[in-house]
């Protein structure tokens, strides 16, 4: 750097500085302001040589931590000279605790060495990229020491995602998350609700920048159109508080792009049809003799004029909320038709609203400001702290979402996993690794055993048992939501029916040479189109699995020796060529595919929507019209949205089941006499047989005659009449019946 650039970068250290002096929002003694000075000494010396990654002086950022404390949280000198000295232990090898300690005194020294412990923390989880709960764990505790830790971490968390433009993309993204995930819900958590909506909306900006720029872009565009509508509203009720000589200022506050955002996510609606975008508050001076009465009576002048949701009125002034906030909110019909939430807060509730607990430190003085501050400090503490907190309790005391569609479960050993919301236990096994997915038996959550398909909650530790036997099959599609897993089950299921299809083939091909035909191209097309089917997988599949059977194969090799009926056939193929296509889908939908609704599976009448047409094997849902009962609708339809979001009462889960692949419970009751090692001659008979899962069983013995109950689940009547025939042939069984 040249000696001009050099003198350029000391003149603005030294603005900065004087700014942080000047911005600070309690009235900084002369004592305040030489320890405030002394700390920045020490900081200016202990970060000499460094810079940012955006190339300019280290010390600026200790400096504009300094500011936030100061300014927007609005915390004593002992905090700003803290924020001065977060870095200097940790950066700078010069300065020890220790010497701290003897610079500062003991308070300064602890509020630093936290600062240091939390810094060190984010370090060791620097290589991994899942945030460990274990180590937010420990950070809590660090509040033991003094919970302006915490605090002055927020800014510096603040102040870093500020300035995050120079790093890696992948940086940002994993700190982004790291602050949505814990630093947000702190800072909601202490009351410092502006810091919380900022980080939400930097976060926001990292994360998801396509999504964020597009809202930023059209509170932009609507910006002007909300300032009017603002106008139109104040001027209604101005002359009615100028009639009751208030002092008041009206002003509107638009939603934070995070909350336009969930919003938009969680009601499945466009930033159009986000109708609360903007509150408008009424800010009014007053005593506090008098604060409550004038709140109350804004309240009266507001809804004289404009008509309130009485579901929506939220009185924290009566009873204010644990961070200190107080104000009342009303829901009111605005001009246009359009509701509008008013928020009514004195000068004072304004400012403990913006900067938390610390605003109460102005309107106290001497020993008052002191119990004061020993309060916030005890009050916050219990909040935060319960000496049994383990890492899954703090994630789900915190309700550490990183966002709507995000939730964040544990492994056994405590790593933390991402996973889309509504994700099941399945979604998880096949998260942590491809072969576990494929091996999974079953699933603990929180040290229960859980079905597959129960969904997962933040906070939920979540442990996969596996088996070297246990593969996927069909319904396992129903107990996953995640595109990796699904995948992976598809291409298991796909290898699976390839495996049955060869033999299936050789099992047609046996059945055919007794019929006198030949298994060669032309009889498989024949096959093929003769059963309605698409491909002759589908055809060597259904033989494999029995749904072909032999009296199906007879009835084939009769219409094909039949000339006449070949003939008449190629006729009416001739006739239809138009609509061959179309035909041939209809039938294939009727014999092997339809639709089933709910959780039950139930067939029921239905129509195919016009709208979207949709095909077997589309994602599809029921909606229950009003004349034409049930009609069906691709979810990704262009009025499937429309109708989810205003008749989701009528809407019905719904999906296409091919019957081959569909499953049927059947109850079985078997009878004989009784020898040892029967048992275990039924279960190993069911459970070598291929196609056969054994749900129940249950037997009885009684003077040497023993009668059993057993429930299987069959994919036809085929496997289970094999079933049966394999049974009867036990040693022992006299009766298999079916109930």
């Amino acid at each position: 750097m040249t000696e001009e650039a050099i003198e350029k970068e000391n003149a603005a250290i030294t603005k900065a500085y004087k700014e942080l002096l000047k911005v600070s929002y309690r009235t900084l003694s002369s004592d305040d302001k030489k320890l405030i000075r002394k700390a920045f000494d020490v900081a200016l010396d202990g970060h000499k040589d460094q810079r940012r990654k955006s190339g300019e002086a280290y010390i600026f950022h200790p400096i504009a931590v300094a500011k936030i404390v100061a300014q927007e949280i609005g915390l004593d000198a002992t905090s700003i000279a803290s924020a001065l000295l977060h870095d200097v232990v940790e950066d700078s090898d010069d300065y020890s605790i220790d010497d701290i300690e003897q610079l500062f005194g003991g308070i300064i020294a602890k509020i630093v060495n936290g600062l240091t412990k939390i810094s060190s923390l984010s370090k060791e989880q620097d290589m991994d990229v899942s945030l460990q709960a274990e180590n937010f764990r420990k950070m809590l505790l660090t509040l033991n020491d003094d919970v302006r830790v915490i605090i002055i971490k927020i800014a510096d968390r603040l102040h870093n995602m500020q300035t995050m433009d120079a790093m890696r993309a992948d940086k940002q993204v994993k700190i982004a998350s790291e602050t949505l995930y814990i630093y947000a819900p702190l800072a909601h958590r202490i009351g410092l609700y502006n810091i919380k909506t900022e980080l939400e909306d930097l976060g926001l900006k990292y994360t998801e920048p396509e999504v964020y720029n597009d809202i930023l872009n059209k509170i932009k565009e609507s910006k002007e159109e909300q300032d009017k509508y603002i106008l139109q509203f104040s001027e209604v009720i101005e002359k009615s508080l100028n009639k009751e000589n208030m002092k008041y200022n009206i002003k509107g506050r638009p939603k934070s792009i995070f909350s336009i955002r969930k919003k938009m996510v969680k009601q499945g609606v466009s930033f159009d049809e986000v109708y609360d975008k903007f509150a408008i508050r009424i800010i009014y001076e007053s005593d506090e003799v008098n604060e409550k009465f004038l709140a109350w009576k804004i309240y009266s002048i507001v809804t004289d004029h404009f008509r309130p949701n009485p579901i929506r009125l939220r009185d924290w002034i009566s009873s204010p909320k644990s961070t200190g906030y107080e104000a009342l909110h009303i829901t009111v019909m605005g001009p246009k038709g359009r509701w509008v939430e008013v928020q009514i807060r004195s000068q004072r509730m304004n400012e403990i609203a913006e900067k938390g607990y610390a605003a109460h430190y102005k309107y106290k003085q001497g020993e008052e400001l002191e119990d004061s501050l020993e309060n916030w400090i005890n009050r916050l503490q219990e909040a935060l702290e319960n000496p049994q907190l383990n890492a899954v309790d703090f994630v789900e005391q915190f309700k550490l979402n990183l966002y709507a569609q995000e939730i964040f479960v544990f492994t056994p050993k405590g790593e933390l996993k991402s996973l889309p919301k509504g994700a099941t236990a399945l979604d998880f096994a096949f998260s942590i690794h491809t072969e576990v997915g494929m091996k999974t038996r079953g699933a603990k959550v929180n040290g229960k055993l859980v079905p597959l398909s129960h969904v997962l909650h933040s906070g939920d530790q979540v442990d996969i048992l596996t088996a070297e036997t246990a593969k996927p099959n069909a319904n396992w599609l129903d107990y996953s939501t995640t595109a990796r897993a699904r995948g992976k089950i598809k291409s298991a299921l796909k290898e699976n029916r390839k495996i049955i299809g060869e033999d299936g083939k050789e099992i047609l091909r046996r059945k055919l040479k007794q019929l006198k035909i030949t298994l060669n191209e032309e009889s498989i097309n024949e096959l093929v189109r003769y059963f309605k089917l698409k491909t002759s997988l589908d055809l060597f599949y259904r033989v494999g699995i029995g749904s072909i059977d032999n009296k199906m194969l007879k009835d084939y090799a009769s219409s094909r020796s039949n000339a006449l009926m070949t003939f008449i056939k190629n006729k009416i193929s001739r006739k239809a060529t138009i609509s061959k296509e179309e035909l041939e889908k209809e039938e294939v939908t009727s014999n092997f595919d339809s639709i089933v609704f709910g959780k039950e599976e139930d067939k029921l009448d239905y129509k195919l929507a016009n709208c979207c047409n949709p095909i077997p094997g589309d994602d599809v849902f029921g909606f229950l019209t009003v004349a034409d009962g049930i009609k069906v609708h691709k979810k990704n339809c262009p009025n499937a949205l429309s109708l989810q979001s205003n008749y989701a009462y009528r809407i019905m889960p719904a999906k296409w089941i091919d019957s081959t692949q569909q499953e049927f419970l059947v109850k079985i009751e078997v009878s004989g006499i009784d020898h040892l090692g029967l048992v275990n001659e039924i279960t190993e008979i069911i459970s070598s047989n291929m196609h056969v899962n054994m749900k129940s069983l249950s037997f009885e013995t009684d003077d040497g005659l023993f009668s059993g109950k057993i429930n299987v689940i069959v994919k036809n009547n085929t496997m289970l009449k094999r079933l049966q025939e394999k049974l009867k042939k036990i040693n022992g069984i006299d009766k298999v019946t079916r109930v």
